[in-house]
This record gives structure tokens, C-alpha cells and sequence, in this order.
């Protein structure tokens, strides 16, 4: 059994990891636009997307590594790819006025009024995929994953570590996409043009050493 200070360095493990490729701030004004100001839809909307969030973070932390195995991929090339979608990102929102087609889309779609049906399935695409969980999280994930104990009651423990870790993780997508609007009229223009710019530069950062993470470990394999 893992010692109290274990257990939380492994707790604090995948919020710490994901949270910044997430980065629930930078999707905050995305979600603000599609939800719209009205509460009934904002809080409905966001515990949807939290749902579907928890599901895929889960997935990659727990099967993720046997997907893998099956396609016959190995962990460091995934954490190469990885880092370099998230490396990617990062310097796509350093360089451009909008983050991706995603938002550029949802704002030409702004004016126009949704129906609480319309809104809901939006739930999963953009918001959810690629907008919060895009490939970069989802390798992230898998990469936490496959450091998990292969001994069965130790892969227990660990898996239920690793669950909570994920579902404070989204705890606090939750309450960042449900306060969207909140955050965005307290930070004004300007301020939610730093903090972007700020956490795109962050994300650039955290690709790049994925990536290295990757490349190191792919030269200590033995050539096939």
C-alpha cells in the first residue's frame, strides 16, 4: 500500500499533467459563445461535457496502453506524437488571433439562436473533442496509464488513484465551463488575451518535453 505522501504525489500526478494541455481557461470563451448567457443552459451543458470528459480520460488512463499493444505501438512513440500535437497547439495560439477552425467556427455560428437540442449535442464536438480533450491530452493519459503497476492489487490501488486524479481534473473543467462567462466578464479583452497567450506559451513548453521524454526513451530501446 502506497504511503500517505505517495498517495498524494500520485493524486496530484493527473491534474498536474493534464490540466495545462487542457488548459479549461483557454476553452472558457469557446463554451461561453456556444452555451450562450442563460444559466439553464450553461449548467446542463457543462456537467455534459465534464461527463464525456471523465469517460475519455478514464479510458486512456486505464485501456489506453492495451490499445496500444494491439495496434503494436510503443509508449515513446506516442509520447513523441503526442508532444508534438501539443507543441503544435501551443504555438498555433502563440501565432493566431483564434486557436483553431473550432473557435473561428463557433464564433460565425455565434448569431445564430440554438435550440436547447442544438446546444446539447455540441456537448461532445467541439467542446469535449478537440477543443478540451483533444490527441495531446488523450496521449498524456495514456502515458500516465502505462505507469501504473502491472502487480493486480497494486494495479487496483493505482487505477483508483489515478480515477480520483482524473475526476478532480475534470472537477475543475466543470467549474471553470460553468462559470465561463463569469471569468470572461471579470477578465475583459485584454485580460483573457494575456492569459491565453500565457498558457499557449506554457503549452508549447509542456510539448516540447513530451517530446524530449519521448525521443530519450526511444534511444535507449533496443534496435528491432
Amino acid at each position: 500500500m502506497p504511503t500517505p505522501t505517495e498517495f498524494l504525489q500520485s493524486l496530484v500526478l493527473v491534474p498536474v499533467t493534464l490540466l495545462p494541455i487542457i488548459n479549461p481557461l483557454a476553452g472558457a470563451p469557446v463554451f461561453s459563445m456556444t452555451a450562450g448567457p442563460d444559466p439553464a443552459d450553461t449548467g446542463p451543458l457543462a456537467r455534459q461535457v465534464a461527463i464525456n470528459c471523465w469517460v475519455i480520460l478514464v479510458g486512456s488512463l486505464l485501456i489506453g496502453t492495451y490499445v496500444l499493444d494491439l495496434f503494436g505501438i510503443s509508449l515513446p512513440i506516442v509520447r513523441i506524437g503526442g508532444g508534438l500535437l501539443v507543441a503544435a497547439s501551443g504555438w498555433r495560439m502563440l501565432n493566431h488571433h483564434d486557436d483553431d477552425e473550432v473557435r473561428a467556427a463557433v464564433k460565425r455560428s455565434q448569431a445564430i439562436a440554438m435550440s436547447r437540442a442544438e446546444v446539447v449535442k455540441r456537448s461532445f464536438f467541439p467542446l469535449t473533442f478537440p477543443l478540451t480533450t483533444g490527441p495531446g491530452t488523450i496521449a498524456a493519459a495514456i502515458a500516465i496509464g502505462a505507469g501504473l503497476p502491472r502487480q493486480p492489487a497494486l494495479y487496483v490501488v493505482g487505477a483508483g488513484i489515478a480515477v480520483l486524479g482524473a475526476t478532480l481534473t475534470v472537477a475543475v473543467i466543470y467549474l471553470v465551463y460553468r462559470n465561463a462567462a463569469r471569468l470572461m466578464s471579470r477578465l475583459g479583452e485584454v485580460g483573457a488575451l494575456v492569459m491565453t497567450r500565457l498558457m499557449a506559451f506554457v503549452l508549447l513548453c509542456l510539448g516540447i518535453q513530451i517530446l524530449w521524454t519521448g525521443w530519450s526513451e526511444l534511444n535507449r530501446l533496443p534496435v528491432p
